[in-house]
Protein backbone atom coordinates (compact mmCIF):
# COMPACT_ATOMS: atom_id res chain seq x y z
CA UNK A 1 0.00 0.00 0.00
CA UNK A 2 1.73 3.30 -1.26
CA UNK A 3 1.87 6.63 0.90
CA UNK A 4 -1.08 7.96 -1.46
CA UNK A 5 -3.54 5.33 -0.73
CA UNK A 6 -3.52 6.17 2.99
CA UNK A 7 -3.50 9.79 2.62
CA UNK A 8 -6.49 9.21 0.11
CA UNK A 9 -8.26 7.06 3.14
CA UNK A 10 -7.45 9.69 5.44
CA UNK A 11 -8.94 13.01 3.05
CA UNK A 12 -12.37 10.13 2.53
CA UNK A 13 -12.12 10.35 6.88
CA UNK A 14 -11.84 13.90 6.39
CA UNK A 15 -14.83 14.84 4.50
CA UNK A 16 -16.90 12.35 6.20
CA UNK A 17 -16.29 14.59 9.36
CA UNK A 18 -17.56 17.45 7.53
CA UNK A 19 -20.38 15.85 6.40
CA UNK A 20 -21.17 15.14 9.83
CA UNK A 21 -20.50 18.85 10.56
CA UNK A 22 -23.08 20.20 7.66
CA UNK A 23 -25.45 17.88 8.22
CA UNK A 24 -26.03 17.43 11.73
CA UNK A 25 -29.61 18.78 11.88
CA UNK A 26 -30.72 16.16 9.89
CA UNK A 27 -29.09 12.98 11.35
CA UNK A 28 -31.36 12.68 14.44
CA UNK A 29 -34.29 13.21 12.14
CA UNK A 30 -36.69 10.00 11.99
CA UNK A 31 -37.49 10.58 8.27
CA UNK A 32 -33.87 11.23 7.19
CA UNK A 33 -31.29 8.65 5.39
CA UNK A 34 -28.11 11.08 6.26
CA UNK A 35 -27.43 8.69 9.13
CA UNK A 36 -27.65 5.61 6.90
CA UNK A 37 -25.25 7.68 4.09
CA UNK A 38 -22.32 8.67 6.57
CA UNK A 39 -22.66 4.82 8.21
CA UNK A 40 -22.30 3.41 4.58
CA UNK A 41 -19.16 5.84 3.85
CA UNK A 42 -17.58 4.85 7.14
CA UNK A 43 -17.49 0.82 6.65
CA UNK A 44 -15.85 1.34 3.06
CA UNK A 45 -13.54 3.22 4.60
CA UNK A 46 -13.07 1.38 7.79
CA UNK A 47 -12.22 -1.75 5.07
CA UNK A 48 -9.37 0.03 3.76
CA UNK A 49 -7.70 1.00 7.30
CA UNK A 50 -3.98 -1.09 7.65
CA UNK A 51 -2.60 1.57 9.80
CA UNK A 52 -2.75 3.54 13.14
CA UNK A 53 -2.83 7.15 11.72
CA UNK A 54 -6.06 5.75 9.58
CA UNK A 55 -7.18 4.03 12.72
CA UNK A 56 -7.48 7.35 14.54
CA UNK A 57 -9.14 8.81 11.95
CA UNK A 58 -11.96 6.18 12.05
CA UNK A 59 -12.51 6.61 16.07
CA UNK A 60 -12.58 10.01 15.02
CA UNK A 61 -15.45 9.66 12.92
CA UNK A 62 -17.31 7.18 15.44
CA UNK A 63 -17.12 10.12 17.62
CA UNK A 64 -18.00 12.51 16.38
CA UNK A 65 -21.58 10.85 14.72
CA UNK A 66 -22.10 9.43 18.43
CA UNK A 67 -21.92 12.83 19.95
CA UNK A 68 -23.99 14.39 16.90
CA UNK A 69 -26.57 12.00 17.54
CA UNK A 70 -26.45 12.51 21.73
CA UNK A 71 -26.91 16.14 21.04
CA UNK A 72 -30.09 15.57 18.75
CA UNK A 73 -31.84 12.98 21.60
CA UNK A 74 -30.98 15.72 24.17
CA UNK A 75 -32.85 18.39 22.19
CA UNK A 76 -35.70 16.32 21.70
CA UNK A 77 -38.90 18.26 23.70
CA UNK A 78 -40.09 16.89 27.31
CA UNK A 79 -43.59 15.30 25.06
CA UNK A 80 -40.83 12.99 23.56
CA UNK A 81 -40.25 9.40 25.15
CA UNK A 82 -40.19 9.28 28.59
CA UNK A 83 -38.38 6.77 31.13
CA UNK A 84 -41.96 5.43 32.17
CA UNK A 85 -43.12 4.83 28.12
CA UNK A 86 -39.85 2.67 27.55
CA UNK A 87 -40.46 0.45 30.54
CA UNK A 88 -44.20 0.18 29.20
CA UNK A 89 -42.77 -0.76 25.84
CA UNK A 90 -40.47 -3.29 27.31
CA UNK A 91 -43.37 -5.25 29.74
CA UNK A 92 -45.64 -5.07 26.75
CA UNK A 93 -43.40 -6.40 23.88
CA UNK A 94 -40.55 -8.66 26.15
CA UNK A 95 -42.52 -9.29 29.17
CA UNK A 96 -43.07 -12.62 30.33
CA UNK A 97 -47.07 -12.78 31.84
CA UNK A 98 -49.10 -10.39 33.75
CA UNK A 99 -47.25 -9.13 36.85
CA UNK A 100 -50.31 -10.25 39.19
CA UNK A 101 -49.15 -13.65 38.72
CA UNK A 102 -45.54 -13.74 39.25
CA UNK A 103 -44.10 -15.73 42.14
CA UNK A 104 -41.67 -13.94 44.28
CA UNK A 105 -38.06 -13.34 42.89
CA UNK A 106 -39.69 -14.50 39.02
CA UNK A 107 -38.43 -12.11 36.35
CA UNK A 108 -40.61 -9.87 34.36
CA UNK A 109 -38.42 -9.88 31.86
CA UNK A 110 -37.56 -12.05 28.79
CA UNK A 111 -33.91 -11.19 29.08
CA UNK A 112 -33.31 -14.10 26.28
CA UNK A 113 -35.27 -12.51 24.00
CA UNK A 114 -34.08 -9.12 24.65
CA UNK A 115 -30.35 -10.54 23.88
CA UNK A 116 -31.71 -12.00 20.73
CA UNK A 117 -33.31 -9.02 19.20
CA UNK A 118 -29.98 -6.52 20.31
CA UNK A 119 -27.51 -9.23 18.89
CA UNK A 120 -27.20 -8.48 15.11
CA UNK A 121 -26.32 -4.98 16.16
CA UNK A 122 -23.16 -6.09 17.90
CA UNK A 123 -22.02 -8.75 15.88
CA UNK A 124 -22.41 -6.85 12.57
CA UNK A 125 -20.65 -3.69 13.96
CA UNK A 126 -17.66 -5.48 15.98
CA UNK A 127 -14.80 -5.75 14.01
CA UNK A 128 -10.72 -6.17 14.53
CA UNK A 129 -7.79 -4.50 13.36
CA UNK A 130 -5.33 -6.53 11.58
CA UNK A 131 -2.44 -4.00 12.24
CA UNK A 132 -1.44 -5.79 15.47
CA UNK A 133 2.37 -6.48 15.50
CA UNK A 134 2.24 -9.60 17.60
CA UNK A 135 0.69 -10.85 20.42
CA UNK A 136 1.18 -8.78 23.76
CA UNK A 137 3.68 -9.99 26.33
CA UNK A 138 1.77 -10.18 29.41
CA UNK A 139 4.19 -12.26 31.80
CA UNK A 140 4.74 -10.55 35.03
CA UNK A 141 8.42 -8.89 35.13
CA UNK A 142 10.35 -9.68 38.79
CA UNK A 143 11.30 -6.08 40.03
CA UNK A 144 15.05 -5.96 40.55
CA UNK A 145 15.60 -4.42 44.40
CA UNK A 146 19.19 -2.99 44.26
CA UNK A 147 20.96 -3.25 47.59
CA UNK A 148 23.45 -0.84 48.28
CA UNK A 149 27.10 -2.46 50.02
CA UNK A 150 27.30 -1.22 53.63
CA UNK A 151 30.53 -0.90 54.63
CA UNK A 152 32.01 -2.57 57.28
CA UNK A 153 32.29 -1.73 60.53
CA UNK A 154 35.33 -2.10 61.68
CA UNK A 155 36.74 -0.18 59.03
CA UNK A 156 35.14 2.92 59.77
CA UNK A 157 35.44 3.20 63.51
CA UNK A 158 38.67 3.24 65.51
CA UNK A 159 38.28 3.00 68.90
CA UNK A 160 41.04 3.42 71.44
CA UNK A 161 42.55 0.51 72.85
CA UNK A 162 43.11 -0.02 76.29
CA UNK A 163 45.34 -1.88 77.88
CA UNK A 164 43.87 -4.58 79.96
CA UNK A 165 46.32 -5.30 82.41
CA UNK A 166 47.00 -1.62 82.73
CA UNK A 167 45.25 -0.46 85.74
CA UNK A 168 44.29 3.00 86.94
CA UNK A 169 46.45 4.31 89.75
CA UNK A 170 44.24 7.08 91.75
CA UNK A 171 45.21 9.35 94.10
CA UNK A 172 43.70 7.36 97.00
CA UNK A 173 45.89 4.72 95.75
CA UNK A 174 48.78 6.63 95.76
CA UNK A 175 48.21 7.43 99.54
CA UNK A 176 47.43 4.40 100.39
CA UNK A 177 50.70 2.77 99.39
CA UNK A 178 52.66 6.24 100.52
CA UNK A 179 51.49 5.95 104.26
CA UNK A 180 52.50 2.21 104.03
CA UNK A 181 56.21 2.76 102.88
CA UNK A 182 56.23 5.34 106.31
CA UNK A 183 54.72 2.79 108.59
CA UNK A 184 56.97 -0.07 107.41
CA UNK A 185 59.93 2.48 107.81
CA UNK A 186 58.36 3.54 111.52
CA UNK A 187 57.82 0.24 112.58
CA UNK A 188 55.03 1.95 115.06
CA UNK A 189 53.72 5.76 114.67
CA UNK A 190 50.80 7.42 116.59
CA UNK A 191 48.06 8.23 115.00
CA UNK A 192 48.12 11.54 114.88
CA UNK A 193 50.75 12.02 113.29
CA UNK A 194 50.36 9.80 110.28
CA UNK A 195 46.40 11.40 109.99
CA UNK A 196 47.50 14.91 110.40
CA UNK A 197 48.18 17.56 107.73
CA UNK A 198 49.29 20.82 109.03
CA UNK A 199 47.90 23.08 105.72
CA UNK A 200 45.14 21.16 105.06
CA UNK A 201 41.83 19.92 107.17
CA UNK A 202 40.52 18.12 103.80
CA UNK A 203 44.26 16.11 103.25
CA UNK A 204 43.78 15.25 107.04
CA UNK A 205 40.33 13.60 106.06
CA UNK A 206 42.01 11.71 103.15
CA UNK A 207 45.00 10.60 105.20
CA UNK A 208 41.90 9.36 107.39
CA UNK A 209 40.32 8.02 104.06
CA UNK A 210 43.57 6.18 103.32
CA UNK A 211 43.87 4.40 106.84
CA UNK A 212 40.56 2.60 106.71
CA UNK A 213 41.68 0.89 103.47
CA UNK A 214 44.77 -0.10 105.25
CA UNK A 215 43.13 -1.59 108.51
CA UNK A 216 40.29 -2.96 106.79
CA UNK A 217 42.70 -5.29 104.64
CA UNK A 218 44.18 -6.39 107.69
CA UNK A 219 47.82 -4.78 106.91
CA UNK A 220 47.73 -2.43 109.83
CA UNK A 221 47.06 -2.90 113.58
CA UNK A 222 45.74 -0.54 115.80
CA UNK A 223 46.56 -0.49 119.25
CA UNK A 224 45.61 1.81 122.42
CA UNK A 225 47.84 1.63 125.20
CA UNK A 226 47.48 2.38 128.60
CA UNK A 227 47.19 6.22 128.55
CA UNK A 228 44.61 6.16 125.67
CA UNK A 229 47.10 6.59 122.98
CA UNK A 230 46.25 4.75 119.32
CA UNK A 231 49.23 3.71 117.80
CA UNK A 232 49.78 1.94 113.99
CA UNK A 233 51.34 -0.97 113.41
CA UNK A 234 52.21 -2.54 110.11
CA UNK A 235 51.74 -6.26 109.30
CA UNK A 236 51.22 -8.67 106.17
CA UNK A 237 47.78 -8.99 104.81
CA UNK A 238 46.00 -12.38 104.92
CA UNK A 239 45.97 -14.41 102.22
CA UNK A 240 43.40 -14.21 99.82
CA UNK A 241 41.80 -17.95 100.47
CA UNK A 242 41.98 -17.23 104.19
CA UNK A 243 39.26 -14.13 103.35
CA UNK A 244 37.43 -16.49 101.03
CA UNK A 245 37.04 -19.27 103.89
CA UNK A 246 36.24 -17.00 106.24
CA UNK A 247 38.72 -17.67 108.71
CA UNK A 248 39.69 -13.98 108.30
CA UNK A 249 37.70 -10.97 108.47
CA UNK A 250 37.78 -7.75 107.42
CA UNK A 251 38.29 -4.80 110.38
CA UNK A 252 36.25 -1.60 110.39
CA UNK A 253 36.74 1.03 112.70
CA UNK A 254 35.12 4.62 113.54
CA UNK A 255 37.00 7.95 114.08
CA UNK A 256 35.82 10.99 115.17
CA UNK A 257 37.48 13.95 113.04
CA UNK A 258 35.74 17.10 112.74
CA UNK A 259 37.64 21.05 112.54
CA UNK A 260 37.51 21.14 115.98
CA UNK A 261 39.27 18.15 116.47
CA UNK A 262 41.91 19.13 113.89
CA UNK A 263 42.42 22.09 115.50
CA UNK A 264 43.51 20.42 118.45
CA UNK A 265 45.57 17.91 116.89
CA UNK A 266 47.83 20.63 115.58
CA UNK A 267 48.21 21.56 119.15
CA UNK A 268 49.23 17.87 119.96
CA UNK A 269 51.58 17.45 117.54
CA UNK A 270 54.36 19.58 117.67
CA UNK A 271 55.64 21.02 114.11
CA UNK A 272 57.51 18.95 112.08
CA UNK A 273 56.52 15.39 113.19
CA UNK A 274 53.81 15.07 110.47
CA UNK A 275 54.75 12.01 108.76
CA UNK A 276 52.27 12.37 105.26
CA UNK A 277 53.53 14.70 102.80
CA UNK A 278 52.16 17.64 101.76
CA UNK A 279 50.41 17.33 98.42
CA UNK A 280 50.13 19.87 95.97
CA UNK A 281 46.77 20.46 94.51
CA UNK A 282 46.91 21.78 90.42
CA UNK A 283 45.11 24.56 90.08
CA UNK A 284 41.91 24.49 88.41
CA UNK A 285 40.51 27.32 85.83
CA UNK A 286 37.19 27.32 87.27
CA UNK A 287 38.84 28.09 91.42
CA UNK A 288 41.16 30.72 89.63
CA UNK A 289 37.88 32.42 88.26
CA UNK A 290 36.17 32.38 91.60
CA UNK A 291 39.38 33.76 93.48
CA UNK A 292 39.49 36.85 90.64
CA UNK A 293 39.23 39.84 93.10
CA UNK A 294 35.76 41.66 92.79
CA UNK A 295 36.69 45.71 92.08
CA UNK A 296 33.40 46.67 93.27
CA UNK A 297 33.50 44.90 96.55
CA UNK A 298 36.01 46.18 98.99
CA UNK A 299 35.69 42.82 101.49
CA UNK A 300 35.10 39.50 99.03
CA UNK A 301 35.77 36.33 100.94
CA UNK A 302 38.84 34.36 98.55
CA UNK A 303 39.05 30.72 99.20
CA UNK A 304 42.62 30.16 97.62
CA UNK A 305 42.48 26.60 98.72
CA UNK A 306 39.63 24.18 99.85
CA UNK A 307 39.30 24.35 103.74
CA UNK A 308 41.71 27.17 104.29
CA UNK A 309 40.99 29.98 106.32
CA UNK A 310 40.79 33.59 104.62
CA UNK A 311 39.91 36.85 106.13
CA UNK A 312 36.14 38.38 105.25
CA UNK A 313 36.49 41.99 106.96
CA UNK A 314 39.56 41.71 108.74
CA UNK A 315 38.31 40.55 112.41
CA UNK A 316 36.66 37.54 111.14
CA UNK A 317 37.60 34.26 110.52
CA UNK A 318 35.36 31.91 107.63
CA UNK A 319 35.51 28.28 106.74
CA UNK A 320 33.60 26.31 104.05
CA UNK A 321 33.33 23.15 105.73
CA UNK A 322 31.79 19.53 104.32
CA UNK A 323 31.28 17.15 107.45
CA UNK A 324 32.37 13.87 107.12
CA UNK A 325 31.16 11.02 108.58
CA UNK A 326 33.24 7.46 109.01
CA UNK A 327 30.32 4.51 109.31
CA UNK A 328 32.41 1.21 109.83
CA UNK A 329 30.49 -2.37 109.88
CA UNK A 330 31.74 -5.56 111.81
Amino acid sequence: ETKSQTRSVRCKYTAIQNSISEGKDDIGSVNSQKFNKIMKEIESSHNKVKHPREQIADAETLFDLAKTLVSSVRSHSADGITLNMFISSLLGVFGTRSPKRLSRGENTLSWKKIGRSVSPFFSNGIRGFHTMIGPMDREVKQRKYTRKPRSKLYLRAQPKELDVNAEEITDTDKNISTMFQILRNKKRVKLEKIVLNRTSFAQSIENLFALSFLVKDGRVVIDVDENGAHFLTPRNGPAANLVKSGEVKYSHFVFRLDFADWELMKKAVAEGEELMPNREIAESPVFAAANKPDKDISTNPVYTEAYKLVPVDGSRLRLRVTRVKTLSTN
